[in-house]
């Protein structure tokens, strides 16, 4: 297989070039179909050989916490999009084949396969494997005249073709919801200046939930209030946020309540509250970082302007992380087995969050690992601690990688010679801010 996708490449890196000014219009339009027909045949392929390495363990021998995390690094895509290549191939290899063979013959695209995928499932377990089979017959026709949008659409119709002497429509709906329960997500994607972005889908009970609790929240203020319909839904989801972790009663990370932490610079946070202080931006002599630090750094790395430092600070929920004027967090508290309090909060500021390569996870994730164990007679102190989450903990106990701090004071892995003959150190390039 890898010698006829080399020559499949070769083959495909000798268009690239082509003159396609010379070509006429037909010409344009086979070529054009030519190369969707061959994207859609790769992309079984892809699926093919996805399935094969998930089924294997492929990744969580590599140390990865998922097949979709291992394929996000290893074909730089997205979680969400990894994931999906995922599922897709894991259902088109467990009840799906007609659905597999039209995307081998090219006769759907593959957002079309998803969509066929999603509705045979649902017709199969309210009708049976006979009704599901005409499903795949009749969508796949539907395909050559429908886009995925559509074709989702009609599937909702489908059992009207395929299993019209079902009266009863609650086996319909169950399977339904079991998919949509299945398909719940959300996701949270880091944007430039701090922002994130949501996206995601919920299932009917939560939707329900969150219409509930944010509906009130998104009246305007009054007639003076300008703000879009949008920007009101952003603001009450802060309201909700900051309603429950003021109840108190969220669980613990990892040894502390949930609550905001915000790193900034002791004296000039002092100085701003108590005297008023403008802002000069003029460095604090001794203090290289004294510029990055005049703003604030959430625990999740997110910056924040002074202005909005200010006003937390005089919130509840938020425990101020000062640092020295070094940059170095202050006292990061007395030796003891069990990393908490104001040492682990010291860790969560050196590592950002999982520090094993290629893992994004946040610091409410994970625990904190002595690198010597304890049990060995490793010390409870910042210089023997890495922040690993529940995964990667696990992994590192259990496998032939290695932890140790460079002469910055960030962890390094080396990974194992099986992995790596060279056995080069790595490192997590997700959380580190400077």
């Amino acid at each position: 297989m890898v010698e006829e996708l080399a020559q499949a490449d070769d083959a495909v890196a000798a268009c690239v070039d082509a003159a396609t000014w010379a070509l006429a219009e037909h010409e344009l339009i086979a070529a054009l179909d030519a190369a969707h027909r061959l994207q859609q045949r790769l992309a079984d392929t892809t699926l093919a050989l996805v399935r094969e390495l998930d089924g294997r363990g492929t990744a969580r021998a590599q140390g990865a916490s998922s097949t979709a995390v291992w394929l996000r690094d290893r074909l730089r895509l997205t979680v969400p999009a990894a994931r999906r290549l995922v599922d897709l191939a894991t259902a088109l290899d467990t009840g799906n084949p007609g659905v597999r063979q039209a995307l081998t013959n090219a006769d759907i695209t593959l957002d079309q396969a998803r969509v066929i995928a999603d509705t045979v499932t649902t017709v199969h377990t309210a009708a049976g494997p006979e009704a599901a089979d005409k499903a795949v017959g009749v969508l796949v026709d539907w395909a050559g005249q429908f886009d995925p949008t559509l074709l989702r659409k009609l599937g909702t119709r489908i059992l009207d073709h395929v299993a019209p002497d079902i009266a009863d429509a609650a086996a319909a709906l169950q399977a339904d919801a079991a998919r949509t329960t299945h398909d719940r997500h959300l996701t949270i994607s880091e944007q430039t200046s701090g922002r994130l972005r949501l996206t995601g889908t919920l299932d009917a009970e939560t939707a329900g939930l969150l219409r509930a609790a944010i509906d009130p929240l998104t009246a305007p203020s009054g007639p003076d209030d300008q703000r879009s319909p949008g920007q009101r839904r952003h603001d009450a989801l802060a309201d909700l946020c900051r309603l429950s972790l003021r109840t108190g009663e969220l669980p613990e990370h990892g040894g502390e309540p949930a609550q905001i932490v915000v790193t900034t610079s002791y004296d000039r946070l002092v100085r701003r509250l108590d005297t008023g202080t403008p802002d000069t931006g003029t460095p604090d002599t001794g203090t290289p970082d004294a510029g990055v630090l005049d703003t604030g750094t959430l625990d999740t790395g997110l910056r924040l302007t002074p202005e909005t430092v200010r006003r937390l600070a005089c919130d509840a929920t938020i425990l101020p992380a000062v640092l020295g004027g070094n940059g170095q967090p202050l006292d990061v508290g007395r030796q003891r087995r069990l990393i908490t309090g104001p040492l682990r909060r010291a860790l969560v500021l050196r590592d950002r969050g999982c520090a094993f390569p290629g893992c994004d996870r946040p610091p409410r994730w994970c625990d904190a690992h002595h690198i010597h164990h304890w049990a060995d007679g490793g010390p409870t102190c910042l210089a023997n601690a890495v922040l690993l989450c529940g995964h990667h903990h696990r992994h590192l106990h259990h496998s032939d990688w290695t932890v140790h701090l460079a002469n910055d004071g960030h962890p390094k892995f080396t990974p194992p010679a099986w992995l790596d003959p060279e056995q080069l150190p790595r490192r997590n390039h997700y959380h580190r801010r400077r």
